[in-house]
């Protein structure tokens, strides 16, 4: 069976892109001419749509997406916490899941993770491969071994790590914060144990035969992102850049679908040129930032500097962020720290969307501040982005206040009766309209 990418290359708007148009608002048409162009994907395994996977795009015409990562550790392994952590970021509105497990069982752990997620689910295999052997017992049979094994169970995009080069690990030496991406440091670990070259570079047409063979999505990996501000936009940033745009290309002539992962922290004033330079040197495909975090001074802020980057990054051209939590830096989250990071993402997610003028994207905010306005208190924390959270403290600041029942509230619980500025414009309306 052809992958998205050929479908669409040949013409045809598959079941797939049907959906996505519909639940987007948009053309058909367009999206499979995204499709075609490499400039949007839709993460979808056969195997997971044979189950209970709910077709996603991501691309620069649709709204810009979210991913939650969960993922259990050598310290703390529970499938029953990572099921909760996956509901709690789908209920928040997460797009997408990644599990970045790398302690207990992982086979089960995907398993289970996947049977219940109806939205894309990533990982990235070189966790499992490095799981339970050093550096020096890996080679290219285990990798590909690893990769079939996740295909199969219906992963439906993989983090590939296949841009950091031997020749480009002399160039981290100015670095403040090195290598922060796990599997770029397993690889380069790799590289300077056995003295060759990236066992995914060297292999990269058999990787991309097992992903064409399941049409699953290459998401390239950064793995030299900037893990520091002082590191964003060098030379070790922008050499992995330029080899992830060549196989990206080298992906697409294979069929395969192809986005491509970006940095990490990077001062406000650089976001619009690595969005630009990635879309330059990658061909236009979709750019999936892990926030960026604009400064490195707020551990336990961090999901706040993350939204204050991504909503830039997804104004000036980036399709997919990666959510940050709270606990970033600190330690592994929990659902409530998930569910937190989701907001935070969905909030810079649709604040970039509006920004750039994303058809029908405002319209939800005009509701709201309609319903504000006319005191609509049921429609205004419907339409809220955290409906569960907006009503709480709304409640709770009627509660203090003894106000009235929240349905019938003539006037906001922030001023109170006689100092609500809304309240007053109502009778300001009133009074100039009988006049």
């Amino acid at each position: 069976m052809a992958t998205q990418l050929q479908i669409a290359r040949g013409g045809t708007v598959s079941d797939e892109v049907k959906f996505v148009a519909k639940a987007e608002n948009v053309n058909a048409e367009l999206v499979r001419d995204e499709i075609a162009a490499g400039r949007l994907v839709i993460p979808a395994n056969k195997q997971h749509l044979k189950t209970n996977l709910t077709p996603t795009g991501i691309g620069r015409v649709l709204a810009t997406k979210v991913n939650a990562n969960i993922g259990t550790s050598s310290i703390r392994s529970s499938v029953e916490a990572e099921l909760d952590k996956m509901r709690a970021a789908l209920d928040a509105g997460a797009d997408a899941i990644m599990d970045l497990s790398t302690g207990g069982n992982l086979d089960e752990t995907r398993e289970k993770l996947l049977a219940q997620c109806p939205v894309p689910f990533g990982t990235v295999p070189i966790y499992q491969v490095i799981e339970k052997r050093g550096v020096e017992d890996i080679d290219g049979r285990i990798i590909l071994e690893i990769i079939e094994k996740q295909a199969v169970q219906g992963v439906d995009f993989f983090t590939i790590h296949a841009g950091v080069l031997r020749e480009h690990l002399p160039l981290l030496e100015k670095r403040v914060a090195g290598i922060v991406s796990r599997g770029g440091a397993l690889l380069a670990k790799w590289m300077l144990h056995h003295n060759k070259q990236n066992p995914l570079y060297d292999m990269f047409d058999d990787l991309c035969d097992i992903l064409a063979e399941y049409d699953i999505c290459f998401s390239l990996g950064d793995g030299l992102r900037p893990g520091a501000i002082a590191d964003a936009t060098d030379e070790a940033q922008i050499a992995e850049l330029r080899t992830l745009g060549e196989l990206t290309a080298r992906a697409q002539e294979k069929g395969c679908q192809v986005m491509v992962e970006g940095p990490g922290h990077v001062p406000f004033d650089q976001i619009q040129y690595n969005v630009q330079i990635q879309q330059e040197i990658c061909h236009g495909a979709p750019f999936y930032v892990l926030g960026p975090l604009v400064t490195d001074i707020a551990p336990g802020y961090d999901h706040i500097t993350s939204a204050i980057g991504g909503t830039a990054a997804a104004f000036y051209g980036a399709s997919f962020l990666c959510y940050v939590t709270p606990r970033e830096h600190l330690g592994l989250p929990d659902a409530g720290d998930v569910r937190i990071g989701v907001i935070a993402a969905k909030i810079a997610a649709h604040a970039g969307d509006v920004a750039r003028g994303l058809k029908g994207s405002a319209e939800r905010d005009r509701k709201l501040s309609t319903a504000r306005t006319n005191l609509d208190w049921k429609t205004h924390l419907a339409e809220s982005l955290d409906p569960q959270t907006a009503e709480r403290m709304h409640r709770q600041a009627c509660e203090e206040m003894r106000a009235k029942p929240l349905a019938s509230a003539d006037y906001c619980s922030m001023c109170g009766e006689a100092w609500c500025s809304v309240r007053i414009n109502k009778e300001i309306r009133k009074a100039i309209k009988s006049r």
